[in-house]
């Protein structure tokens, strides 16, 4: 860990660091792998060198950071931020503003009425926002297009948007003209449309809430397997249903927006290597339970917090609230949540280039504008970002 590196000009020490989260274990005590007194070496993107300041090596700049603890960027791992509507609409308009449509139907329509440049100002908006908060790897999700034309936009616009993970969402569920063909619906998914998208994004994203019934989301999985994608399934939001053991018979990576989880799904959960993403701002905006975090823990679940921004979702792209309400709601320690929203989200993804500060690792921190991580959940709501690094490059310098 003390081996030096030779000097270049496009190395740059960052000292000063009160504490370094890693999580990594064998550098540093507990799960978050805490070095105090700390100091990293950025280069070429990546992280070159890290440990105690007074053994760090020379390099070509050096910036201060005065006391402030640093950690991994925040990993947010679902969020379907894309669209014609704004963060938690839907929820918005279930509190008692007026509206002339409500739910899926009505961000359909807006997103098809959107423009390109519309679509594209929203999504660069949310990435900008996320990135000023810490969050340095992103994922979002189509699925409110539900066209060929529509989802291949919402695919271009992710892109353009600078999103690190894009989930094809077009079989979440049945579009209003298919209401009484969704067979015919499916036969578009898993044929013209994922030969269209699949080669633009990484994962497939499917639903058992969404009006396909078991035997089509059978079909939609073994089309995103057969053009290689990664699966990832929404769990269970309405209540009870099979999504939470289908996801760990076929080997999904998450389960995201887990709800409603039953005895028999937290136990296939634990025997797993699923992760079970908790979403608990979206529990919150919306009046639910908070998500077990803390039994799903202790039994062994792999858990990751995400940010679940979305029309029908979290009204937030904050992950520095989301951390708090790890804690707060889910019962998470405070240095779990800063893992599960880091190492959690990477695991959700299945990335292990980010959400660690090791050797060789992408070079995307989070400096807090404070001296603990701690203070994540004991000043929730107070801005903590003092400034975000993002492939080794200052992404969102302070204003402080």
């Amino acid at each position: 860990m003390d081996r030096p590196i030779a000097s270049d000009p496009r190395s740059v020490l960052l000292r000063g660091i009160s504490e370094l989260v890693t999580n990594d274990p064998s550098v540093g005590p507990g799960l978050l792998g805490v070095i105090p007194e700390a100091a990293v070496v950025l280069h070429e993107g990546r992280i070159a060198w890290l440990g105690p300041a007074e053994s760090a090596p020379a390099a070509d700049a050096m910036i201060d950071v005065q006391g402030r603890a640093v950690l991994p960027g925040w990993v947010d791992s679902h969020t379907r931020v894309i669209s014609g509507r704004e963060l938690a609409n839907d929820l918005t308009d279930a509190h008692g503003a007026p509206a002339v449509e409500r739910g899926i139907e009505a961000t359909v329509n807006a997103t098809r009425a959107a423009g390109d440049a519309d679509l594209l100002a929203t999504a660069g908006r949310h990435r900008a926002g996320m990135l000023a908060g810490g969050t340095t790897c992103a994922e979002t999700e189509t699925g409110y297009g539900l066209t060929m034309r529509d989802e291949a936009r919402l695919v271009a616009t992710a892109q353009r948007a600078g999103f690190d993970e894009i989930t094809f969402g077009g079989g979440y569920t049945v579009p209003a003209e298919f209401d009484k063909d969704p067979d015919g619906y499916v036969d578009l998914v898993c044929g013209p449309m994922l030969d269209l998208v699949a080669p633009l994004v990484q994962w497939l994203g499917v639903s058992c809430d969404g009006g396909l019934d078991t035997a089509q989301v059978r079909r939609v999985i073994a089309a995103g397997q057969r053009n290689g994608l990664g699966l990832r399934m929404l769990g269970n939001q309405s209540g009870p249903g099979p999504a939470v053991i289908m996801a760990v018979d076929i080997g999904a990576a998450a389960v995201d927006q887990c709800a409603h989880l039953t005895d028999s799904d937290i136990t296939a959960l634990a025997r797993s290597s699923t992760m079970a993403t908790l979403v608990p701002a979206t529990d919150l905006a919306a009046g639910l339970p908070a998500a077990p975090g803390r039994y799903l823990l202790d039994v062994g679940v792999g858990v990751a917090l995400a940010s679940g921004a979305g029309p029908h979702g979290s009204p937030t792209t904050s992950m520095n609230l989301v951390v708090a309400l790890g804690v707060s709601q889910c019962g998470l320690t405070p240095a779990e949540a800063v893992h599960a929203a880091t190492a959690g989200g990477a695991r959700a993804l299945r990335r292990a280039d980010v959400g660690f500060l090791t050797i060789g690792a992408r070079a995307d921190l989070h400096v807090l504008d404070t001296a603990s991580y701690t203070d994540l959940a004991d000043r929730p709501g107070t801005p903590l970002t003092h400034s975000v690094y993002s492939h080794g490059t200052l992404a969102a310098p302070s204003t402080r």
